[in-house]
């Protein structure tokens, strides 16, 4: 569960140079609708992109490598970092996390968090089917390093707890945090499915606290689809540390995941 996947496709030559950077996070529900996930991203033209709830080889999305065929096709850098043994899905099938940029990406590594759910877990009393997402494994922030027209960058590409209370969310947000702090000679960024609402006052005194700021600037947009039994929620956020202007975008034309992409350009 700690293997991280990479790979390089993307051309010697950078196919655009622009004084900003385009940064793009997306849940991208497994990437059960590939094309569309796959004409989005095309279109994006971003230099970074925070993915969560990819999957490997898993059943639900015929057994496809949703990282590797979409950075194989788009010409990119990708990381993949495994989260969960998906158990319904195959013997071989994984949810993860994977950061793409046409830009080179390095020194990829993973936190998992210490605090986490026992919802998931195995229960001799709970069928092994997909109905019931039975995993092994544990929530986690994929960390790498880029640098994009001389910018020197560290990414964190995070998905939060969705089970339980705020409490376990927010540990594993100061985790995250604190694990960031040691980066001052770096801009940091973090992108992901946080699972908590933009107007959650804890999670924003954490986040102003350790020097990070609102990047997409998206208020309280929802970033999720209705559900039947939820309403939409502003949880999918980009932040950053250091000085930066900023703008962002939520897309929600895009109907290709129950999130829609949320996207900053970013200039320093």
């Amino acid at each position: 569960m700690h293997e991280i996947i990479t790979a390089s496709f993307a051309t010697d030559q950078i196919p655009w140079s622009r004084d900003y950077i385009r940064v793009i996070t997306w849940n991208i529900e497994r990437g059960l609708q590939f094309s569309g996930i796959l004409q989005f991203l095309r279109n994006a033209e971003a230099d970074l992109m925070f993915l969560q709830e990819v999957d490997l080889n898993a059943r639900r999305t015929q057994h496809r490598d949703v990282a590797n065929d979409l950075a194989r096709t788009l010409r990119l850098n990708y990381v993949f970092a495994k989260k969960f043994h998906e158990l319904p899905q195959g013997s071989n099938a994984y949810q993860g996390l994977a950061t793409f940029s046409p830009w080179p990406l390095s020194e990829p590594r993973i936190l998992r968090f210490q605090q986490q759910s026992e919802f998931w877990k195995p229960r001799w009393y709970i069928p092994n089917v997909p109905a019931f997402q039975r995993r092994l494994g544990g929530r986690i922030a994929l960390i790498c390093n880029v640098s994009i027209n001389g910018q020197r960058l560290v990414t964190y590409n995070l998905h939060l707890e969705s089970r339980g209370r705020n409490g376990l969310r927010l540990a594993q947000l100061k985790e995250t945090l604190v694990h960031a702090r040691p980066n001052t000679d770096s801009v940091v960024i973090l992108g992901g499915d946080f699972n908590l609402e933009a107007s959650d006052s804890k999670a924003a005194s954490l986040i102003d606290a350790a020097g990070f700021r609102d990047a997409a600037r998206i208020s309280d947009l929802p970033t999720t689809a209705a559900r039947r039994f939820s309403r939409p929620k502003s949880i999918d956020r980009i932040y950053v540390s250091g000085p930066a202007r900023s703008e962002g975008h939520v897309h929600t034309c895009v109907q290709a995941s129950d999130h829609s992409p949320v996207s900053t350009v970013l200039r320093f």
